[in-house]
């Protein structure tokens, strides 16, 4: 069984969502070479950035659209898009090569619940998410602080933590999570009024 699987297994995701995510490794990897996604160039260093992304989803269940800033690569968009179906997902990225990326996942990947725009965040005018991510697009605070204010009463502004840090907005909690023997977090914000 392989890292993936038993992720998936652990977190009660869908074992049918693997052959996608393999897919999307692929493509990206292709992508990868010629317009230069991330920094990492080998198939196990994108992987872990799937197994990343994968922490998230859980949390995007039952929460039919969300928002994603900063979409770059895809993570944790498309992996979100491709292991919750039913949900809708918003994808900014004003690089428009990383867009056309990203459109090109959904349409090869077939996500039809996935928009991907080249737009930036302060552009965007809906306001009305059940949740907002973003992977590494700016300071932890400053998203927390933006997201919160895209999100519906109840929703939820949620970023990724490295390193803990003490000057979060107050009400946010954490959830932790290993990843290949490094300690990361889901912090999480709920918009309460």
């Amino acid at each position: 069984m392989s890292q993936l699987s038993k992720l998936l297994k652990s977190l009660a995701l869908d074992a049918a969502c693997e052959p996608k995510l393999d897919a999307f490794v692929t493509l990206f990897e292709r992508w990868n070479e010629r317009i230069n996604l991330s920094a990492s160039k080998s198939r196990d260093e994108i992987l872990e950035h799937v197994r990343d992304s994968l922490h998230v989803v859980p949390l995007l269940r039952d929460r039919g659209s969300v928002l994603d800033v900063g979409s770059g690569g895809g993570f944790p968009v498309v992996i979100a898009a491709i292991c919750l179906p039913s949900n809708s997902f918003m994808a900014l990225e004003p690089v428009h090569k990383k867009q056309a990326f990203l459109r090109t996942a959904a349409r090869e990947l077939g996500l039809d619940n996935l928009d991907a725009r080249a737009e930036r965040v302060e552009a965007h005018t809906l306001r009305d998410y059940d949740a907002a991510t973003s992977r590494a697009t700016m300071d932890l605070r400053d998203w927390l602080s933006l997201a919160i204010g895209y999100v519906r009463i109840g929703g939820l502004a949620i970023g990724f933590e490295a390193q803990v840090r003490a000057d979060l907005p107050t009400g946010t909690r954490r959830e932790p999570y290993a990843l290949d023997n490094k300690q990361r977090a889901l912090v999480i914000l709920e918009r309460v009024s």
